[in-house]
């Protein structure tokens, strides 16, 4: 059954991150696997434990992946965070995070509290790689590293956003003049 709950968890995601989580049901999960709305409810009782279950999983994703990125230069640790919404980009996504903002207010206060939980841990993230990187002389920026850590994910965000009415350029063009502006000295 782990096999299972894995595969929902992955449908719903990519659910969540083309329709957003409010315009999805259990149906839209169960068809295309091929198995019964009990299924997912057995292993979801309530769409917020969904939800949740989702956000988990991108925490563990992000943070093993910031985990195998840590003996990189800071720039490169910074390249490779844009490189997964080049990732998401190609493949018509949007990032979770940004998802799951634009239905906040009506989700279950369990699941507004992964949702800010899985922020806190991205920007930090983004903090310290900032503040290391400028530090060690590869990243170059004018103020405070949170603020621009937050100037960065809302870019990159808006980013997926454009490329879904403007094409798949928007992104690129938006992204490789973050990465220049921080990288240049």
């Amino acid at each position: 059954m782990a096999g299972t709950k894995d595969k929902i968890v992955s449908m719903a995601d990519r659910l969540v991150r083309t329709k957003g989580f409010n315009a999805f049901s259990y149906k839209d999960i169960s068809a295309p696997l091929d198995i019964k709305n009990a299924a997912v409810h057995y292993h979801f009782p309530a769409k917020a434990d969904l939800g949740i279950e989702i956000v988990a999983h991108e925490i563990a994703l992000f943070t093993g992946n910031t985990g195998k990125w840590a003996h990189l230069p800071e720039d490169e640790q910074l390249s490779r965070l844009f490189d997964i919404f080049r990732r998401y980009n190609s493949e018509g996504n949007i990032c979770l995070m940004g998802s799951l903002a634009t239905d906040f207010e009506t989700l279950s206060p369990d699941m507004q509290a992964k949702v800010q939980e899985m922020g806190s841990i991205i920007l930090q993230w983004l903090t310290n790689c900032l503040e290391q990187g400028r530090k060690n002389k590869r990243l170059h920026f004018k103020g405070a590293a949170d603020a621009r850590a937050l100037i960065i994910i809302s870019n990159l965000q808006s980013s997926l956003l454009l490329s879904r009415v403007m094409g798949p350029s928007a992104f690129h063009r938006i992204a490789d003049q973050l990465l220049e502006d921080l990288c240049q000295k």
